[in-house]
């Protein structure tokens, strides 16, 4: 039997993907082990799918001054040398790396050790960790086609972002059920991205009455970003997160507000459901979410919204109510690309490389 071994970790981004690989890899006749850091989110996650889980240490690559950057090139160094003993007594086949600082040494000690990798890049221009791997890749993988000038020639695929199939395969009327709806209303879902967005939920809840008029609203806002003064509003269901009713959810939507995340992105576009983008600024983030956005509305699969704009009063229901009136121009554009779920594309590339 062949063996894949997984790594990322760091947020649920860099995870999520590669579980979405598991069950199409074990179909294929892989056996497969993942290795994360000792105590990331990574490792609950993995473990929870029954998954074999090594841990190593790991350390973040910082770009600004922190006093931690004086310890950390120590622990991905240690990181190194446990990356090569595992290699040493696992033998995988291949190595996928879906990102994150865990994973650069891994893919390193891979290449030392001539074991091939695949490596894939969600945002549309590559982060430091996988500019720190991408040289030991035989290909590297990406959600965007403006990505692909940013990759080595020969080694770029654009494959889409893997996703768990069973996102795919909801029931509406499951989801309505759990969000106490009749159907009779379209239903409007709010993601404001694994932690909740407070700027989101604030300009969401600030228009709740005119949403409310048009919508059912499903508001996934995140931990701790509950509001209790709203438990009882009819047609408004508010929960921190959702795990296995998602796929439900989904089905239930009709549309979405939602952060730019290249994963979450790519989760709609794959369901066809129209969108309007709230990118993190930059003034929160490397601007990645921006790029990720203005992509997908170059290509007609989303209406963009900065954030710095939904403090002007109801310019946010104003975008909403249009993206439903033009909600079909959306999902033709969506039906029309070849982009979907990139499980096929990364399994076959991984068949390649692995004889």
């Amino acid at each position: 039997m062949k063996k894949i071994l997984l790594t990322g970790g760091g947020t649920a981004g860099h995870v999520m993907p590669n579980l979405a690989l598991v069950p199409e890899l074990r179909a294929r006749g892989y056996d497969v082990v993942y290795v994360g850091s000792y105590n990331g989110i990574e490792k609950g996650l993995v473990e929870r799918e029954g998954i074999r889980y090594i841990g190593i240490s790991s350390g973040k690559l910082r770009r600004y001054f922190d006093w931690k950057n004086f310890t950390d090139p120590f622990r991905v160094i240690k990181g190194f040398f446990e990356a090569k003993k595992i290699l040493k007594a696992e033998k995988p086949d291949a190595v996928f790396s879906k990102g994150g600082y865990v994973a650069v040494p891994v893919v390193r000690a891979a290449k030392g050790r001539k074991i091939p990798v695949v490596i894939h890049e969600a945002d549309l221009t590559p982060g430091l960790a996988n500019k720190l791997s991408i040289p030991a890749a035989t290909y590297v993988c990406c959600n965007f086609p403006e990505t692909m000038p940013y990759l080595p020639a020969g080694k770029a695929v654009l494959s889409g972002s893997p996703i768990r199939k069973e996102l795919l395969s909801g029931s509406r009327e499951a989801g309505l059920a759990r969000a106490g709806f009749s159907g009779d209303k379209p239903v409007l879902m709010i993601i404001g991205g694994s932690l909740g967005s407070v700027h989101v939920n604030q300009a969401v809840r600030a228009v709740l009455p005119e949403l409310l008029a048009k919508f059912d609203v499903i508001h996934l806002c995140g931990k701790g970003n509950l509001d209790p003064s709203l438990t009882s509003t009819p047609g408004y269901m508010q929960q921190e997160f959702a795990n296995e009713e998602l796929a439900d959810l989904y089905a239930a939507a009709d549309l979405f507000i939602s952060r730019a995340g290249a994963n979450v992105i790519c989760e709609l576009l794959a369901l066809r459901k129209p969108n309007l983008l709230i990118p993190y600024p930059k003034t929160a983030s490397r601007g990645d979410q921006i790029l990720n956005a203005r992509s997908f509305e170059k290509q007609g699969f989303s209406a963009v919204l900065e954030e710095e704009e939904i403090t002007e009063p109801h310019i946010l229901s104003d975008r909403v109510f249009a993206l439903y009136e033009d909600r079909e121009r959306y999902v033709k554009a969506m039906e029309q690309t070849a982009q979907s779920s990139g499980v096929q594309v990364v399994a076959d590339l991984l068949d390649k490389v692995c004889g």
